[in-house]
């Protein structure tokens, strides 16, 4: 064992590496007996393909490139494929990213558009798709833009001919929803064919906030008659509904303050399944989210915990839970479901996410897609812990705290570690414990890592949850600097070498703390939110256009507050270095914010040591392999300037004064 200073250890997890690993698997189904998901491909443009399980073990790629799998509905998109077995073969329609037309392909076929493309604005969209070949048609959510403004936009409930008929035709699509609502998910049929399901709600909440639950009768000709709320209101999310075998309505709602499993009872009240203070749900950031698939058998597979996940079976009419043996201590929102079969994609502090098959009569779970395979030797991974912080007022505050770790060195006695805050985005959301390449790059050079799931994260409740409304920018500022300093009150951490970085609303965090704190000797802001104004404004995407009237304040009535917490307004109170990273093409936080911001900086009498990277061909969030290279080299450049480190064979970081 090496006595190395911190920072400065040589590691085998390269920035090449970590790249090569970043996404994981997403949006598994069934196609007859075969098991089918999405992958990502950073190599490849970092587009997603669909992947196919055939009988005999062997995966292959169903689209060649540049078929890219991914939907662009609400920008963050949903489930982008379907599938059905038939005598002749698989039949699957999909939605490519490049036109967002849904298209039908039948493996060993070209593909062929089902949808027209529209001139119009952001054009015409689609995710959620559900096959009924019976009727001929696919039934999905559609995304038509109105005018050139990116709130020029409505969605409904459709059903596109299977025939190609809708291909240049906008009018062979069947409109199903009767366009009350700003937004909706895809419809999911009885049983019985004769009623069908789905969610809706409208500004200014968000699906966390509040949603209703729309069922409707399904006449003989395949429209929908009579669409009513059964369940959902402005203070109630549910984030999923389907049906059980039986016909009965089953839907995940808060209502208890934790997202639990709910049957619609026969007076048409709700009845819960497994009322437990822990979350059988999440935040819909994406349409077609799954976090539970009932089984034939009258089971239900159900993805849920606190601060965490497990995948478990759950007999509805007992109550009993039991969870899935095996090494995963994360499980995504995705889940699928064929006899006694379950599919979910699964992870842990030690291995990526990787394709999970459960048979759900013996409890006996297995890998069988996307396999990890330790790309070098695990002893390299970090060992992470999780903790519970004191915040301002007493609050929690919930952490992982990813110590530096290298199996053949270690710090001199006399040195402490640098430490970066990671934020995660949404702001609703949170950091799931699992194996991050990018983590392992930093840890595994003597630098820590600590993970906050500030107040407003989910996975905790509710309450904990809405601790960020009309907070954010204080609440999430509070607690990423009470659990940093607290691990430099410690002594786990250096006072003097602690930085802070997000992206998204994790980089609006970050842009914060820089010009309201002195906490962080540096900072790494990633696409974010920094002019609350502009941002509310027309200055980003309908799904998240009103998202501040909950997380700031309603802008008609405190106007100042949106002036006052923008990083925009306090470029001048900035004096630690940063680096700023951006993507061109991204609708979310279009790349003008972060150059008025640079401006702002720029102009002031006092220079800060400064970077910024903007990628062509990036959205709200990098993909492709070369981009997430060089941002985490330059963010490693960074803090080794900053934090007196030095990282061997890091390309150097110009920062601007």
């Amino acid at each position: 064992m090496q006595t190395t200073s911190y920072g400065s250890w040589p590691s085998p997890i390269d920035a090449g590496l970590a790249a090569a690993h970043d996404g994981h698997p997403e949006y598994v189904g069934f196609v007859g007996d075969e098991a089918w998901w999405t992958e990502p491909r950073p190599a490849e443009g970092g587009r997603r393909t669909l992947v196919r399980r055939r009988a005999d073990g062997t995966e292959e790629p169903v689209l060649p490139a540049p078929w890219n799998v991914r939907s662009r509905v609400i920008e963050y998109g949903g489930s982008p494929w379907a599938g059905a077995m038939r005598p002749e073969g698989p039949l699957v329609v999909f939605v490519d990213f490049a036109d967002q037309r849904l298209y039908r392909c039948e493996p060993g076929g070209e593909p062929r558009p089902l949808t027209p493309l529209s001139p119009v604005g952001g054009g015409l969209r689609w995710v959620d798709p559900q096959l009924h070949p019976e009727r001929g048609e696919v039934w999905c959510v559609m995304e038509e833009f109105t005018g050139e403004g990116p709130t020029d936009v409505r969605r409904a409930v459709v059903a596109v001919p299977l025939d190609g008929s809708a291909a240049l035709d906008r009018d062979a699509v069947r409109e199903l929803s009767d366009g009350r609502h700003r937004f909706v998910t895809g419809p999911r049929l009885s049983p019985d064919g004769r009623q069908a399901v789905w969610l809706a709600w409208d500004h200014p909440r968000m699906p966390w906030d509040g949603t209703e639950v729309i069922l409707a009768d399904v006449t003989g000709d395949g429209t929908l008659s009579d669409p009513r709320t059964v369940a959902g209101g402005p203070e109630e999310s549910v984030v999923q509904a389907d049906w059980a075998a039986d016909g009965t309505l089953l839907y995940a709602s808060d209502r208890s303050g934790w997202w639990n499993l709910h049957r619609l009872g026969a007076d048409g009240g709700p009845i819960a399944v497994c009322p437990r203070e822990e979350e059988f749900g999440g935040p819909l950031w994406k349409i077609g989210l799954r976090w539970f698939a009932p089984l034939d058998s009258g089971l239900i597979a159900v993805v849920h915990g606190r601060g965490a996940t497990a995948l478990g079976i759950l007999d509805p009419e007992t109550g009993e839970l039991v969870d899935t043996a095996g090494p995963w201590t994360e499980f995504a929102a995705t889940l699928a479901v064929h006899g006694s079969r379950v599919l979910g994609v699964g992870a842990s502090p030690r291995s990526a996410h990787e394709v999970v098959e459960l048979d759900a009569r013996t409890g006996r779970a297995r890998v069988i897609g996307a396999a990890h395979d330790d790309p070098v030797d695990p002893a390299h991974y970090p060992e992470p812990q999780i903790r519970t912080f004191a915040g301002p007022a007493g609050r929690e505050v919930h952490a992982h705290i990813y110590p530096p770790h290298h199996p053949g060195h270690v710090g001199p006695a006399d040195e402490l570690p640098p430490y970066v805050v990671w934020v995660h985005g949404g702001p609703t959301g949170r950091s799931p414990l699992v194996l991050d390449l990018e983590i392992a790059y930093f840890t595994s050079r003597g630098i820590g890592v600590a993970e906050v799931n500030y107040g407003g994260s989910t996975g905790h409740g509710r309450e904990y949850r809405n601790l960020l409304r009309e907070q954010w920018g204080v609440v999430d500022v509070e607690d990423c600097a009470a659990v940093a300093l607290a691990l430099a009150d410690e002594g786990t951490a250096d006072r003097r070498r602690l930085a802070i970085r997000g992206g998204s609303a994790g980089g609006w965090t970050t842009a914060v703390s820089l010009a309201t704190t002195d906490v962080y000797a540096c900072g790494t802001i990633i696409y974010p939110v920094i002019d609350l104004t502009g941002w509310a404004s027309g200055g980003t995407h309908d799904f998240e256009s009103q998202y501040l009237e909950s997380l700031v304040g309603p802008i008609a009535e405190v106007p100042a507050r949106y002036t006052e917490r923008s990083p925009s307004t306090h470029a001048d109170r900035i004096t630690a270095p940063f680096l700023l990273l951006q993507g061109l093409d991204d609708a979310i936080c279009p790349p003008d914010q972060c150059e008025r911001f640079l401006a702002s900086v720029e102009e002031r009498g006092r220079r800060v040591p400064h970077a910024y990277i903007a990628f062509e061909g990036e959205g709200h969030g990098f993909r492709r392999a070369e981009t997430m290279v060089r941002a985490l080299e330059a963010e490693l450049s960074l803090y080794a300037q900053v934090l007196g480190l030095n990282p061997p064979g890091i390309p150097a970081l110009e920062l601007s004064e």
